[in-house]
């Protein structure tokens, strides 16, 4: 059993050899299907009608009320703007935890994707407290007194860190659970087993650590960007 990550082909660019991993690859394939799932959404769009017909507009209206609501209620109505990146986010990330179901490798289950996910929001939280709080923000990590700034400093760093180590090891665990069943256990639990394992590791886990990795980034850039109290 191999768990690490493949090299599939390298580019030569500048003398330099870029490698196309298996990671790279499989993100391409889901973004592709977002892509094309955005563009017939697009399509049907033109067609919409202010008063739903149509179980397709009824399910997509539902969704997106859902979602605003989601962004609402956690992060407050000023930061509704942010609504469109976590929903990409969202999208994403769920995809890439359920592509375990037809045997690829999630994108998830690389470090690489969820720091780089975990960093994005890193930067939201800096620059929405920024906007919306000015010196008020930076002056918070030097409270309540300035001895604590070393503390703060490192706290505010171990964000991206811990939000991206919790989605990536619940993704990786999974899959090497997964593996090992498959490869260790006898031929007939292999057929029998699997499917309560991939409803838990795939849909419940993957729904759920989706859930928490946008719900916290949106938790955090909320009370970053909130005003402060009297």
């Amino acid at each position: 059993m191999d768990f690490n990550i493949k090299n599939l082909w390298g580019v030569e660019i500048g003398g330099h050899t870029f490698w196309i991993t298996q990671t790279i690859l499989n993100t391409w394939i889901l973004m592709g299907l977002l892509i094309v799932f955005a563009i017939v959404v697009r399509v049907k769009m033109s067609k919409f009608e202010e008063i739903p017909n149509t179980r397709f507009q009824n399910i997509m209206e539902a969704l997106i009320e859902l979602f605003d609501n989601f962004v609402r209620n956690t992060a407050g109505e000023k930061l509704m703007f942010l609504g469109n990146w976590f929903f990409m986010v969202f999208s994403f990330i769920l995809i890439s935890n359920l592509s375990g179901i037809l045997g690829f490798r999630p994108p998830t289950a690389d470090w690489a994707t969820t720091f780089a996910f975990a960093l994005a929001t890193f930067i939201l939280i800096q620059a929405m407290g920024i906007k919306y709080r000015g010196l008020n923000y930076i002056k918070s990590f030097f409270e309540p007194f300035p001895v604590f700034f070393p503390l703060n400093l490192i706290g505010e760093l171990a964000r991206p860190i811990s939000l991206s180590f919790r989605l990536f090891g619940n993704v990786l665990a999974g899959m090497i659970l997964m593996s090992l069943l498959y490869n260790l256990a006898p031929v007939y639990v292999r057929f029998v087993i699997p499917a309560a394992l991939h409803a838990y590791f795939d849909l419940f886990s993957g729904a759920l650590q989706t859930y928490i990795f946008c719900v916290l980034g949106l938790t955090f850039i909320g009370a970053a960007a909130a005003a402060e109290e009297a």
